[in-house]
């Protein structure tokens, strides 16, 4: 009894491991995001109201791009933290696939950086590396839900396919709407770079409905 107690408390301990190291690379990659944005750098004697507000206005796109991946990442955070609500096990191959999806979180203040830096100039490869970046998490997100969820891997309690489906189309829809954005990009790219900051309000309206009928799921298994 004692030795499954200890073996008990050990892969509890194991796991709870691999969720803070999670968290750590969360927040440490959505505090990076804010260090492109540096306080504009004006000579001395050349400082007035309206070079300081220029400077400000310089830093539009970056601030825009900032707000974006900060959204984002706090999102694929949250989606992540509902995730491992359900994981009760963990083995070697959800190891894996949890660092390959924290890799593409790591890439965005870099992503990000890159991407509002250039996009004023309406070039294609800012763009193309920011898609793609978001492209790798939300499809490296769906596979994790796919191989938590699966029954056969015995990882989680209490995590019914209905609550599964709707996370796993949330996380492919993200990429999606991005790739959209890159194909518009190479016809109006003024449209296109506006199509991200829309994300919040189609996520809404797409997936209000399936969200009231994933959580009343959860409600019922429990009162079950």
């Amino acid at each position: 009894m004692n030795k499954e107690l200890h073996n008990e408390l050990k892969r509890e301990f194991q796991l709870e491991r691999m969720i803070l190291f999670s968290d750590a690379v969360f927040a440490i990659a959505i505090t990076l995001l804010v260090i492109e944005m540096k306080v504009p750098e004006i000579p001395h004697n050349l400082v007035t109201e309206q070079s300081l507000v220029t400077g400000l206005a310089h830093l539009i796109p970056k601030f825009i791009g900032f707000l974006i991946s900060f959204v984002l990442i706090g999102l694929y955070w949250t989606v992540h933290h509902r995730l491992f609500g359900f994981v009760v096990n963990f083995n070697q191959k959800l190891l894996w696939l949890n660092l390959f999806y924290l890799m593409g979180i790591v890439l965005m203040p870099f992503s990000t950086g890159f991407y509002s830096e250039y996009i004023t100039h309406l070039l294609k490869s800012p763009v193309m590396i920011y898609v793609a970046n978001i492209s790798y998490i939300g499809i490296t997100n769906f596979i994790l839900w796919k191989y938590v969820s699966n029954p056969k891997h015995r990882l989680t309690e209490g995590l019914n396919p209905q609550v599964s489906n709707y996370f796993s189309l949330r996380a492919i829809t993200v990429p999606v709407i991005f790739i959209i954005m890159a194909l518009i990009y190479f016809i109006a790219p003024k449209l296109a770079v506006v199509i991200p900051l829309c994300i919040p309000i189609l996520m809404r309206l797409i997936f209000a409905p399936l969200k009231k009928r994933a959580i009343a799921s959860i409600n019922t298994g429990r009162q079950i």
